[in-house]
């Protein structure tokens, strides 16, 4: 089961930094006594430096995942990287779904759902981002947009009583702008991805399988009034967390 005393924090690094800055990013992130019992921490750096950042935080409580993986465990798939191969080097943990994707490399539901299966059965654990577009916003299709991206994620899917599944709400319009949505709206959005997983699984799988984050323009500033409400387990962290002082205190204050 999850455990509900710290809230997750992960953090998205994105194709922003060197190996060398990746590696001095963790060091100092690590070393900083206070994270360690404040939050659950995952980075997520580019795949040319999970192997030196695993090995920078080894054996500590920080915990590495990756930005993507493919559908299939192996094959003639080039450029292509599997979950299976990310667990090997050490990953935990691995973005599914984030709207720079679903946007920029054309990925969908389908392809969402296959690579969610690909990493529950490589034992690692799937951050499966979901979100609507301003125009879905301003449609006031929002519920609908979330509730189908969640369930069409995870329909048909089988669990082990030990796997894990992170569904991170990121509203694709504020990613990166530097203004969160209401933590109200938020808590709402949320309520309605638990009742979408109510819908295929049961209670006690919701219960003990399943985690709902935030993400979208998150600070050391607002981040407590996500992480507060009951329905928010915690944060993605995309920008902010490109610098140890700033991902640092919103840990702290997480």
């Amino acid at each position: 089961m999850f455990p509900k005393i710290k809230p997750l924090v992960i953090g998205n690094w994105k194709m922003r930094l060197s190996t060398k800055e990746s590696v001095e990013l963790a060091k100092e992130i690590k070393n900083h006594e206070t994270a360690k019992i404040k939050a659950e921490i995952v980075i997520c750096p580019t795949f040319t430096a999970i192997s030196e950042v695993v090995k920078a935080v080894k054996s500590n409580y920080i915990k590495v995942g990756a930005q993507n993986c493919f559908w299939e465990g192996q094959g003639s798939y080039t450029g292509e990287v599997s979950a299976h191969q990310l667990s090997e080097l050490g990953c935990e943990y691995v973005i599914i779904g984030h709207s720079e994707r679903r946007k920029l490399l054309n990925e969908t539901d389908e392809t969402v759902h296959r690579k969610v299966k690909m990493a529950i059965d490589a034992g690692l654990v799937p951050v499966v981002c979901v979100g609507e577009t301003f125009e879905q916003r301003q449609e006031g299709s929002k519920d609908f947009v979330i509730m189908s991206q969640a369930m069409k994620a995870m329909e048909g899917l089988e669990f082990k009583s030990n796997s894990k599944v992170v569904i991170a709400y990121e509203p694709v319009w504020v990613i990166g702008t530097g203004q969160a949505v209401n933590p109200t709206e938020a808590q709402h959005a949320h309520q309605v991805i638990r009742q979408a997983m109510h819908d295929i699984f049961d209670p006690e799988t919701v219960r003990n399988n399943f985690r709902v984050i935030y993400g979208g323009s998150v600070d050391e500033n607002n981040v407590g009034s996500f992480t507060s409400l009951d329905n928010i387990d915690g944060v993605l962290v995309g920008i902010a967390s490109l610098k140890a002082k700033d991902f640092i205190g919103i840990i702290n204050k997480a």
